[in-house]
């Protein structure tokens, strides 16, 4: 299986920092953030990956090169400008190719075991397997409902982590002129059609979207 890694966003709100400094290059204990899913997902056994980049997306690609140093080929699928994570995702299918693949947001920190989630291809006529969390502090109302391991719009929800499986399939009904879009715009008729299963982790998972988020994380794992 191969897998995408989103890297192409702005991180706005990790400003000042990433004003010079890409996102994925931000550092936790002293090492660039995106090299640690690429370590995870070379221990996984996935080493085809494909990395979406556009804000200053020449640091990415020059530190990480074509991979070889994490044990992994790397794919790179530049964007003039970021086209959001579902646009973004469209316009990388080609390195993708017809298979399910795993996408992993390159700005979460976890121990998620990716191997786990590689055992059980998607069911029949699944789009996507999502996999969840219980709601941080930041978004208490949660993104999706998990009953019978599908994924709905019902009133207790969690949060989506950022690591799913994904079928090409999901994307084909979309129009290939709007290609700025986010995820979540594919998941929703796939998700009223019953398409989407998901799984709920309970681990060590953070969003490192803010500023206060990624200094307490660096904080906490630089002091284990």
């Amino acid at each position: 299986m191969k897998a995408m890694i989103l890297a192409a966003g702005l991180g706005a709100r990790l400003r000042p920092l990433t004003d010079r400094t890409p996102k994925p290059m931000l550092k936790i204990a002293g090492k660039p953030l995106l090299a640690y899913h690429l370590e995870r997902l070379a221990s996984a056994g996935i080493t085809e990956i494909v990395i979406n980049i556009s804000w200053l997306a020449d640091q990415i690609e020059d530190y990480f090169s074509d991979g070889s140093q994490f044990g992994v080929t790397i794919n790179w699928s530049r964007e003039e400008y970021p086209l959001e994570t579902g646009g973004g995702i469209l316009n990388a299918l080609p390195f993708l190719g017809s298979d399910p693949f795993l996408l992993v947001s390159g700005d979460i920190w976890t121990d998620f075991p990716i191997e786990t989630l590689l055992m059980n291809s998607l069911e029949l006529n699944d789009l996507a397997h999502l996999v969840l969390v219980n709601n941080p502090k930041h978004n208490p109302m949660g993104d999706f409902s998990l009953a019978h391991h599908r994924i709905g719009f019902e009133s207790k929800r969690h949060t989506y982590s950022g690591i799913s499986i994904l079928s090409p399939e999901l994307f084909k009904n979309i129009d290939q002129q709007d290609n700025i879009f986010p995820l979540r715009n594919v998941f929703r008729p796939a998700i009223l059609s019953q398409q989407i299963s998901g799984t709920l982790y309970s681990g060590e998972w953070c969003d490192v979207g803010t500023l206060d988020r990624y200094t307490n994380l660096n904080k906490r794992i630089t002091e284990n």
